[in-house]
């Protein structure tokens, strides 16, 4: 396909093409509606003339008889720029005026009447028109008078001349605007259009160009470089999910396989099979946790859970949670505290977003130091739920070692075990599907200094007032 065919087939030129023609009808009814109406008002202007003339000749005629009458119009007749006149008797004889050859059936005619005449003083069969009115005189004469029309059509055909030449350079401005136009738009479309072969291709980190005006083109754009990122990030996470299996779930894997060996070459008794298959069940349970938080982090992801979405309050979940946890934190020497008074609002999958802060906690029980406060007291852990402005925050607050700010960012993606936590059992996917679940619910999960140690936060957007949820 040439370029001259690829742009007469855009929409851009299609529609430019549309509105031209609408405008080019629009202009040619305006304009033609413009000339009628100033071809009548000449029209109402002669007939006004006209019927002046008439009016006056007639009390010339009634105070001094025909013979002023033919006086007054032989004088009016010579002046410049005069009107037209003819007196006649009742046979059609010619006493005064300054016109002849009227067609006879003019003075048959009542009324008003357009007709082709000539002059006294032309001697040839000149084409002229005229629009005239006869009156009939006491006694039978008969008085004509008219105005040329040359000056109504001349000034009729100037405004129609006009009109065409006005249509037909708007038409020929406007097909080159739609070029002009058309021409940048799809200099855009085939820049987007390469820009989508290369990610086709396999490079997703290409993304489409934004000129930067803000225009629709822009904002297609700007929404489709997001989604190209979120794509991006997605088969990243993908391709490190699989990676990070790959390696981390190897070992599990194979030390479960060299137990089942080892109890197979050295197990003689009863209960040395047992303490094997106790080892294999207990490394087995840690896979299934493994995969089942893939598998949720996988689902949040993709948009699962948003079909059963309700309106709770957060403090309920973060109360449940405390509960569930806070025999488990007296065991390694912490204390649980829940501060969730208020009512937190909030809508989205309950049971999601309480797995998630249950990730959070459980996290704050293993990595908080088991020391001694300096007032006696076992360290604490916070768990809270809270309004602040439009948002309902979650957070959990321990006094540990905490996360460097340089590694928060690593710290939430899949398999990621930082150094001062691989001493503890674990997969590294709680804060990774935490943060799953946030962006599923339109929020984001934090990792702030608690000065010491870690504070998360869960961010969600507010759901509906408080005093709606019963």
């Amino acid at each position: 396909m040439t370029a001259l065919a690829k742009l007469f087939r855009t929409t851009t030129f299609k529609l430019t093409l549309v509105y031209l023609f609408i405008f080019a009808i629009f202009a040619a009814f305006l304009l033609g509606y413009f000339a009628l109406n100033t071809r009548r008002l000449i029209t109402e202007q002669i007939t006004d003339t006209v019927n002046a003339e008439i009016n006056g000749l007639n009390e010339q005629y009634n105070q001094g008889g025909i013979r002023r009458l033919v006086l007054v119009v032989d004088a009016r007749s010579r002046r410049p720029g005069s009107s037209l006149y003819l007196v006649t008797t009742f046979n059609g004889d010619t006493l005064a005026g300054n016109i002849t050859e009227v067609p006879p059936t003019v003075f048959n005619t009542p009324g008003w009447t357009e007709t082709q005449y000539r002059r006294v003083e032309e001697t040839d069969s000149g084409d002229h028109h005229a629009l005239v009115r006869v009156f009939q005189l006491a006694g039978g004469f008969r008085l004509l008078v008219g105005r040329d029309l040359e000056e109504r059509e001349r000034v009729y055909h100037i405004v129609i001349d006009a009109g065409k030449w006005s249509v037909a350079i708007v038409m020929a401005l406007g097909i080159l605007g739609g070029v002009f136009v058309t021409r940048r738009v799809l200099r855009r479309v085939d820049a987007m259009t390469e820009t989508t072969r290369t990610i086709m291709g396999g490079d997703l980190s290409g993304r489409l160009p934004v000129s930067g005006s803000g225009d629709e083109l822009d904002r297609l754009a700007v929404n489709l470089n997001e989604m190209l990122e979120r794509i991006e990030a997605l088969m990243r996470g993908l391709q490190e999910v699989s990676d990070n299996i790959a390696h981390d779930l190897k070992t599990p894997l194979t030390r479960l396989r060299n137990r089942a060996e080892e109890a197979l070459r050295g197990g003689q008794s009863e209960s040395g099979y047992r303490a094997a298959l106790e080892r294999t069940i207990e490394e087995s349970e840690a896979l299934i946790r493994t995969f089942n938080a893939l598998l949720m982090i996988a689902r949040a992801e993709s948009g699962h859970g948003r079909d059963a979405m309700q309106d709770f309050d957060a403090s309920d979940v973060a109360r449940d949670v405390g509960e569930l946890y806070e025999p488990l934190a007296e065991q390694r020497g912490l204390s649980l505290v829940v501060e969730a008074n208020g009512a937190a609002p909030v809508k989205g999958n309950r049971e999601l977003i309480s797995q998630a802060v249950a990730n959070l906690v459980d996290n704050a029980i293993k990595y908080a130091a088991p020391a001694v406060q300096n007032n006696g007291a076992p360290p604490e852990i916070v768990l809270s739920a809270r309004i602040e402005g439009d948002t309902t925050l979650i957070s959990v607050g321990d006094h540990g070692p905490g996360i460097p700010e340089a590694d928060r960012p690593r710290a939430i993606e899949r398999f990621v075990r930082l150094e001062q936590s691989r001493s503890q059992p674990g997969s590294g996917l709680g804060l990774s599907l935490a943060s799953a679940v946030a962006r599923l619910h339109g929020g984001e999960l934090r990792l702030d200094d608690n000065k010491p140690g870690l504070k998360s936060v869960i961010a969600l957007p507010r759901a509906a007032p408080l005093h709606s949820l019963g």
